[in-house]
């Protein structure tokens, strides 16, 4: 039977569609609109306004499950109510189609549901969810946290599901680019003025989707629970120390205080307004940098076998991907992190 996958041309989205096809499944891809990360895979695709509710209920019948990984990710507010439509009443519609034809589904929300204070404590599934309403958060971070608790109400009424957290993602088949595909790019083209202070914890593609492959199973992703999926800890100068290590191209030299970025937040906003781009940060991403440096994936790691490699095979396998599709100059020599085989570039 059918594998739905919401989402399925983002980052996550893609991988997940490659891992499923290679174990024989049969797939079939809901978009918004583009679709390009998808191109030539044989896969059933369905154009799809995840907030259309019997739209969203014809394309999950027929399914033995269904990954909703379709969200609006933003760094500059609520889009003019955007964000909540499609990550809240878009996973609404998805948990309903779900509970009416009885799939199970694997809801994938974020790290950013979760409250980060205390910074002192260990962060893990037991972590408060960021509450809606409250202007301190940002609408992004609210939206996730409303949407899990959508799904939450809806398991009450007999749904079966299971809800993934995953950290910042970085990888492989990084189409859109995603913000951390482009941050990648820019390092390589050494397009960023300075660096900011703060980092953010970071977690391979692939092992989302390993992840994701298992938890469908009831008897290791448990109904109900929460799995915070984390990679590892970095600080953006660390990231950018790693980058530099692997392809030779030298960081910003330059280093931003964050209390000065805050000052220049509302001018990229003006800027991004004014140029039809996105900004190069925000208020809100800066937050997002201000985050806990010790997230716990236990419980991942015990039912889901989630075990994320060393952070440096990580950024490699990320470069070497975008090398094998052209992003970067294919003869550009990179430097093999130890314990990595030559064998492992990317590109597949």
């Amino acid at each position: 039977m059918t594998i739905v996958v919401t989402g399925a041309a983002g980052h996550i989205g893609n991988n997940l569609v490659r891992a499923l096809l290679a174990r024989g499944e049969a797939v079939r891809a809901a978009v918004h609109r583009d679709d390009r990360a998808l191109a030539g895979l044989e896969i059933e695709r369905v154009q799809l306004d995840i907030c259309d509710a019997p739209a969203v209920r014809r394309a999950v019948g027929g399914a033995r499950l269904v990954y909703h990984l379709a969200a609006k990710i933003s760094i500059v507010g609520p889009m003019g109510g955007l964000v909540h439509r499609v990550n809240v009443e878009g996973t609404r519609s998805v948990a309903q189609a779900c509970l009416a034809e009885g799939v199970r589904m694997v809801h994938v929300s974020s790290i950013h549901a979760m409250q980060q204070m205390p910074k002192d404590q260990p962060l893990d599934e037991t972590r408060a969810r960021v509450p809606l309403g409250d202007r301190r958060w940002p609408a992004y971070d609210q939206s996730k946290a409303e949407g899990e608790r959508v799904v939450r109400r809806l398991l009450e009424e007999g749904l079966d599901a299971v809800i993934l957290h995953p950290t910042g993602v970085i990888g492989r088949h990084d189409y859109g680019p995603s913000r951390m595909g482009t941050a990648f790019l820019d390092l390589w083209h050494r397009r960023l003025p300075a660096m900011v202070e703060g980092g953010f914890d970071f977690v391979d593609v692939r092992d989302v989707t390993s992840a994701l492959l298992v938890a469908a199973d009831p008897a290791r992703g448990r109904r109900g629970e929460s799995y915070l999926l984390t990679g590892h800890w970095r600080s953006i100068a660390d990231l950018a120390r790693t980058t530099a290590d692997i392809t030779g191209k030298a960081p910003p030299s330059l280093r931003t205080p964050t209390w000065l970025a805050h000052v220049g937040a509302p001018f990229m906003t003006m800027w991004s307004q004014l140029s039809g781009k996105e900004p190069l940060y925000t208020a809100e991403s800066l937050l997002a940098l201000d985050s806990n440096q010790d997230m716990r994936s236990d419980k991942a790691r015990a039912d889901l076998g989630h075990n994320p490699p060393p952070f440096e095979h990580s950024v490699y396998d990320t470069f070497a991907w975008h090398r094998a599709v052209g992003n970067i100059d294919g003869a550009a020599p990179l430097q093999i992190p130890a314990g990595l085989s030559a064998d492992a570039v990317a590109g597949g």
